[in-house]
């Protein structure tokens, strides 16, 4: 039997994303880990782009984060509990804003030596008013995520930007009294088992390399 092979790398958040789906669906998986700046010839053959996360199926090619996160979907409902019509058009207006906006200022403010004339704190201050009207939506002080109980397609779509944001300035970000429900979200997810699971390091996958299988329970 064949699986479908994803190629990942640990630190990418939209590698982040696929990997959560596939771990919370219990997808098996052949994982691939690569490094960005040694492209394996295969990865670059089935996606030209050359950016993760690619899966491979048997008759598909799936290259982009948002696709693999409704591949996945389509095979197991994974998110019942944010299933109405208005969480589900909150989720997808926010995964919007975090993809295109969120993410442009993020670039700049964490990554500000890549480009030219960066007013890091602009960019910081964009970041952090996108936070505040996400501080909105959390629904309670007391829940573990940004909806309820259980990880939604929000979460495993956008904390691991906002974990981003707070690596490039932690000791700044946690003093930030106006998203103090978003800090908890965070840590959460973090500390959470999911969080664990898909961050744990593989080898850089070669070419003739055993098959390596994701989720490792799986």
């Amino acid at each position: 039997m064949t699986y479908p092979i994803l190629y990942s790398f640990k630190r990418c958040p939209y590698a982040m994303r696929a990997r959560m789906a596939i771990n919370l669906a219990k997808i098996k998986t052949e994982i691939r880990e690569v490094r960005l700046n040694n492209k394996p010839q295969h990865m670059l053959k089935v996606s030209p782009k050359g950016t993760v996360p690619i899966l491979v199926l048997d008759d598909e090619v799936i290259d982009q984060s948002n696709d693999i996160i409704e591949w996945v979907l389509s095979r197991k409902n994974i998110f019942q509990k944010d299933s109405d019509s208005n969480t589900k058009t909150l989720t997808e207006d926010l995964i919007t804003i975090f993809d295109d906006k969120f993410k442009y200022h993020l670039d700049r403010y964490k990554y500000s030596t890549r480009y030219e004339n960066v007013d890091i704190e602009f960019h910081r201050l964009e970041c952090l008013k996108i936070l505040i009207e996400l501080e909105k939506h959390i629904t309670l002080d007391s829940t573990d995520w940004i909806f309820n109980d259980s990880p939604s397609k929000l979460d495993i779509c956008i904390l691991p930007f906002v974990r981003q944001f707070k690596i490039a300035n932690p000791n700044w970000f946690d003093q930030q009294s106006e998203i103090k429900k978003v800090l908890k979200v965070l840590n959460n997810f973090i500390e959470s088992n999911l969080f664990k699971q898909i961050m744990h390091s593989y080898e850089v996958w070669n070419e003739g390399d055993h098959p390596v299988y994701f989720p490792l329970d799986q």
